[in-house]
């Protein structure tokens, strides 16, 4: 299950997924860092709010995800179907309800708390559209749970595929008025995103039912809604649920404190953002593959083996990132080229894109660690974990950027303290704590 050959084979799908999703961020980033500065700060703002309300539900599908690869590990096949069916429900009908909070509550929020008129204008243009896509992308990480918890993954490399070809074309389309289509800026980045999120459920919807062993997991046979499997999922996902909801809205109140620096370190920061997400993808995807295979592990009765196997990962993920780290601190104004031909606006990235590589090593190993908490199933002590590292964190972003402003490359030196910190504390759980007796 751990070889070698097992976890490339379950992580290369989602490192293609992980790329995918990124590709849309790097390119709605790069085409909008073309229109102009206001639209690619507005669109970090937009980005990571959009971010905060979608990990609600990807909160719930990692409990989804526990839980069936838990049942795979166990071969307990014919359980893992309503785990699925009934996750599939109940993410649908929170989409609906998050999203007719948003219609709403979105321009109160935006106004409230950016403070540039033009930002404002900007990223509410872009939500409007944007916010649609809660209907396709909740769906969309449930089927992500199935496949990654029964680690049969290849199914995401195309679905990758579909996602960043149709954005990208959408995007080239719709932002600058290309093949006759209006010229929608960052209105056109919103839409082109919901569609590409759409073109990923249908092909998932199909190979599901067309390619996968529906009767062997009993997928798709809605007999009634099972509430004692809702709540056995969301008594495993909703600290997960609650820890990426506050994780990701400590991440946006970053970027509202930038965006009271001015226009141009919210452009800088969004450019940053964007090359972060980039670089964390090895350790996202191998951070995926950690969660899922100790569950599998727990529910094999190998719980002995979960200590020295993160390890073995933590070990390779180092010698993984770390050539990428070289790289990246070296030549920084390459990768800035990517998002924009604005001499200034690239020299003044060069600072924060290297803070970004350093901080990338951090992120790798300590997600890693804290991913291999998530597995255990004892969801309420990461979250407790990631509440008080939440605290140190958002301190010191507060203090370098209101209180007692530095340049933004300071600002985002909170990396270290986030990734230092839950790292820690997560290692510290692993090795001391009552995991080992936990059932679910």
């Amino acid at each position: 299950m751990t070889s070698n050959k097992n976890i490339f084979k379950i992580t290369y799908p989602i490192f293609l997924t992980l790329v995918a999703q990124n590709i849309i961020n790097v390119t709605n980033t790069a085409f909008l860092g073309r229109v102009g500065e206001v639209e690619l700060g507005a669109s970090a703002i937009g980005g990571v709010f959009y971010l905060a309300i979608y990990m609600v539900g990807f909160g719930f599908s990692q409990g989804a995800q526990i839980l069936i690869g838990r049942r795979n590990g166990e071969k307990n096949f014919g359980q893992i179907g309503p785990i699925f069916n009934n996750g599939l429900i109940f993410n649908l009908l929170l989409s609906i309800i998050i999203f007719g909070l948003s219609v709403k509550g979105v321009p109160v929020i935006m106004k409230y708390l950016v403070s540039s008129e033009h930002i404002y204008k900007s990223s509410i243009a872009y939500l409007d559209w944007r916010i649609y896509g809660f209907f396709f992308a909740f769906v969309n990480v449930i089927f992500r749970g199935l496949y990654v918890g029964i680690t049969q993954t290849r199914i995401l490399t195309i679905s990758a595929i579909l996602t960043a070809v149709t954005n990208i074309l959408f995007d080239y389309v719709l932002i600058f008025g290309n093949f006759g289509f209006p010229k929608m800026g960052i209105e056109g980045a919103g839409i082109s995103s919901v569609i590409a999120e759409a073109v990923t459920t249908i092909y998932l919807f199909w190979h599901t039912i067309y390619r996968t062993d529906r009767k062997l997991y009993g997928l798709f046979e809605f007999k009634k809604v099972e509430f004692k499997t809702i709540l056995q999922i969301l008594e495993l996902s909703v600290f997960i649920m609650f820890q990426y909801f506050i994780s990701i809205s400590t991440w946006f109140m970053f970027f509202i404190f930038i965006e009271r620096m001015g226009e141009r370190p919210l452009a800088v920061t969004n450019i940053g953002r964007s090359l972060y997400i980039l670089l964390m993808m090895p350790g996202a995807a191998l951070s995926t593959t950690v969660n899922t295979l100790v569950s599998n592990l727990i529910g094999a009765g190998r719980k002995e083996e979960v200590l020295p196997f993160i390890r073995r990962i933590v070990g390779m993920v180092t010698l993984i990132i770390l050539p990428i780290l070289a790289f990246t601190f070296a030549f920084p104004q390459l990768f800035a080229g990517i998002y924009t031909d604005d001499a200034g606006l690239i020299a003044a990235c060069i600072p924060v894109m290297r803070v970004v590589a350093v901080a990338n090593l951090f992120c790798a190993v300590s997600n890693i660690i804290f991913n291999g908490v998530s597995g255990t199933g004892n969801t309420r002590t990461a979250f407790a974990i990631e509440f008080l590292t939440l605290f140190f964190y958002l301190s010191y972003v507060y203090y370098t950027a209101i209180i007692n402003p530095h340049p933004v490359a300071i600002v985002w030196m909170s990396e270290f303290v986030y990734w230092t910190i839950i790292g820690g504390l997560g290692y510290l759980y692993l090795l001391k704590g009552n995991w080992r007796k936990k059932e679910i």
